[in-house]
């Protein structure tokens, strides 16, 4: 189904982004192993290390980053790359639960060099009232004009910097895979099938870096739609995602600031989640992120929850809102949602509208806000390049010979093994993987966690993922 630039735009406003095996998700009565309390064990630390140097970039911005979950010296290692608008603590449910059920395996998340950017120490440090003047007003955002250089934060710098990672990776094991969610899985691939130009002596070939793939509900060309013309990439066109910043605008249009998302508004919603994960049932801040007096988790949760959202194939499950008057969405009807609707205020005038957890659905709410952020990393990305989105709407998987050759240097065969897991109310299908392998060469094995949205897949409260990959990997492995 073809959507609408406009339609889904606001549809990201309201979630703030082989033989098939299906799952559904666990009920009741088979919740997650292991204990959340064996989860919180997992020892986490943030590294930042030096990487490609982009000529305008400040010194302390050419970095690397990753927050590493599990042994200093692991015998596997999984990098994963988080999706549009993601930073890498949207994987710390997941990664946690891989460590925990295989403590010989590090989980390796990525923060994209955009989120040095984010000022998370005024987030850190502000209490409950601070917090609520942040989610009613948000922290200050940087100009435009002061970081034009991210206009060269794109596709190439991306994978560099990630490479850096998997470079070092590499000297702690020869077991290094990758992976990633969303648009994180569509640069798993691209990095794969990606020319690094190195000398004979060190193969300028992703896939030599690496073991195999891991892609959670997004392939390669999930940002791409008609192929562009250099002069689209030049001036700017319309995308999957709306209009596409041209090269020539990217100096003063450098990042993503639109009403759907931008740096103030995901400091409201970083300000938001600390309220709901330490105050759930108090009241939210009156001129918020909700028009109507409700729990700070209602307010949370209503931007996600997947019975709200416009779209909700962008959102995830969780439960619903009580003591709400609601109204169907037809919008989301038009756009293939069931059951969507929103919320329009309070049954009863005297009390707030709550949230109630279902307990069937695959994500528990107080967990996700617990996660969305954390002192190590936060659930998004506040500076998005707009680069970042113009690059993988132009690439293909083989641009040799064409007119993005020099800066999209994507063309080579794959031909490694690689595991698709579909979430069933997700964005992506077994299709889109089988077409991916037989394009490119790669080993494809297909899952499906039947009855997930697109975010279920990283957050849910079942440890089905975390299985599925530590058992894809091990079969990998025994055939090296």
């Amino acid at each position: 189904m073809r959507l609408s630039p406009l339609l889904l735009l606001s549809a990201l406003l309201a979630a703030c982004a082989p033989a098939t095996q299906t799952v559904r998700p666990s009920a009741p009565a088979a919740v997650t192993t292991p204990s959340d309390a064996v989860l919180a064990r997992v020892p986490a630390v943030r590294v930042v290390r030096p990487s490609f140097v982009v000529p305008g970039t400040p010194t302390n911005l050419n970095a690397s980053i990753t927050i590493r979950y599990g042994p200093e010296k692991p015998t596997t290692i999984l990098l994963l790359m988080p999706g549009f608008l993601g930073g890498a603590g949207s994987f710390d449910r997941l990664a946690r639960q891989i460590v925990a059920l295989q403590p010989g395996t590090a989980v390796w998340t990525v923060d994209r060099r955009s989120n040095l950017l984010e000022p998370q120490a005024e987030i850190a440090a502000a209490n409950p009232a601070e917090l609520a003047q942040i989610v009613k007003d948000g922290l200050p955002s940087r100009s435009k004009e002061s970081l034009s250089y991210m206009r060269d934060w794109g596709l190439n710098v991306t994978l560099r910097d990630w490479r850096v990672a998997i470079k070092e990776a590499r000297t702690l094991t020869s077991e290094v895979f990758i992976g990633g969610h969303s648009m994180g899985g569509s640069l798993t691939g691209l990095y794969a099938a990606y020319d690094f130009d190195g000398p004979p002596a060190d193969s300028g070939r992703g896939s030599d870096d690496i073991r195999g793939m891991v892609m959670l509900d997004g392939a390669p060309g999930l940002l791409s739609n008609q192929p562009l013309t250099i002069q689209n990439y030049d001036d700017g066109t319309e995308g999957v995602l709306g209009p596409l910043t041209g090269l020539k605008k990217l100096p003063e249009d450098p990042y993503v600031d639109a009403i759907y998302f931008g740096p103030k508004l995901a400091s409201r919603a970083a300000a938001q989640a600390r309220l709901a994960a330490n105050q759930p049932n108090a009241l939210a801040p009156s001129g918020g992120l909700v028009n109507y007096p409700a729990t700070n988790l209602a307010a949370a949760m209503v931007q996600l929850e997947q019975r709200y959202a416009l779209l909700p194939f962008l959102a995830l499950k969780t439960g619903r809102a009580t003591n709400a008057v609601e109204g169907n969405n037809l919008i989301a009807a038009v756009l293939g949602g069931k059951d969507s609707y929103w919320v329009a205020g309070q049954q009863d005038r005297n009390k707030p509208v709550g949230w109630l957890a279902d307990p069937a659905d695959p994500t528990n709410p107080q967990d996700f806000v617990k996660r969305f952020w954390t002192p190590l990393s936060d659930f998004s990305e506040w500076y998005f390049p707009n680069r970042l989105t113009l690059d993988l709407a132009a690439v293909r998987q083989g641009t040799k010979g064409t007119p993005f050759e020099k800066d999209l240097r994507v063309w080579h065969k794959v031909s490694l093994p690689a595991l698709g897991i579909v979430a069933g109310e997700g964005v992506s299908n077994a299709e889109e993987y089988q077409k991916y392998a037989a394009l490119t060469g790669a080993q494809m094995t297909v899952r499906t966690l039947r009855g997930a949205a697109h975010l279920d897949i990283i957050s849910a409260r079942s440890d089905q993922v975390a299985r599925w990959i530590l058992e894809w990997m091990a079969g990998v492995e025994a055939k090296k």
